[in-house]
């Protein structure tokens, strides 16, 4: 477990922001809160946190709109978004705002909180890239838009997600265990087939209509994206 984390907690209900202060505060995470988005977005720029959990339904300010700003000022520290808002549009559009992670409500709090633990560690990586390029596909991480031969390519946050990482390893073999730890951020049963299934419908995406295909499935090992064609590949 990450200690000695903080956090900013940006939550209008009252009691909401009590319950996760004392819940991280167990966790040994320090928190701080603020109560409407323009208290959020004063605190988030004058203070350093290793993550921000926002509410999208703010008075003052909004979520969105906060999260927005922040990435306007250079500041990007990692943010989940919490929200009642739940559909799959809404969390598009959360991450999409720049947010990094998007839970809805309601929620357990031992997802929460291994989610935040894991943007946590995300914000001590050397990796500043905002796009990667593969061959001719190109993901655009600020602006959570996936293009091939300059056709974008809509994909489900988990599949961005999982391209993210296999982009971001481009050229090299990327394990189960590695994409269930980095891009599910917790454990499922080494057997499931829902990784199988995430890489079939991702692939579909970036190579129907496509040549030359980038996504391999090395047997016995994992998954490789990689374009031959390009020297450092």
């Amino acid at each position: 477990m990450v200690t000695r984390m903080k956090i900013l907690i940006v939550e209008d209900d009252i009691e909401a922001a009590a319950y996760l202060a004392k819940a991280f505060r167990e966790a040994g995470i320090v928190s701080d809160h603020a109560s409407d988005g323009e208290s959020g977005l004063f605190m988030a720029s004058e203070n350093a946190y290793d993550v921000l959990v926002v509410d999208r339904m703010l008075p003052r300010r909004d979520g969105l709109s906060l999260i927005t700003e922040l990435r306007r000022r250079g500041i990007h520290t990692p943010v989940l978004i919490l929200s009642a808002l739940g559909q799959v549009d809404d969390r598009v559009t959360g991450l999409r705002a720049g947010g990094d992670d998007y839970l809805p409500k309601p929620y357990a709090f031992s997802e929460l909180l291994a989610r935040v633990e894991v943007l946590g560690r995300r914000k001590g990586m050397p990796d500043q890239d905002m796009v990667y390029r593969v061959g001719d596909l190109e993901l655009d991480r600020l602006s959570h838009s996936v293009r091939r031969q300059g056709k974008e390519i809509p994909l489900q946050p988990r599949e961005f997600r999982l391209l993210e990482y296999l982009m971001k390893n481009a050229g090299q073999v990327v394990t189960r265990t590695m994409l269930l730890e980095n891009v599910w951020d917790y454990h499922f049963d080494p057997q499931t087939n829902v990784i199988d299934v995430h890489v079939s419908r991702l692939r579909s995406k970036i190579e129907k209509d496509f040549d030359p295909p980038l996504l391999r499935t090395v047997r016995g090992a994992g998954y490789m994206i990689k374009d031959d064609r390009t020297a450092d590949a």
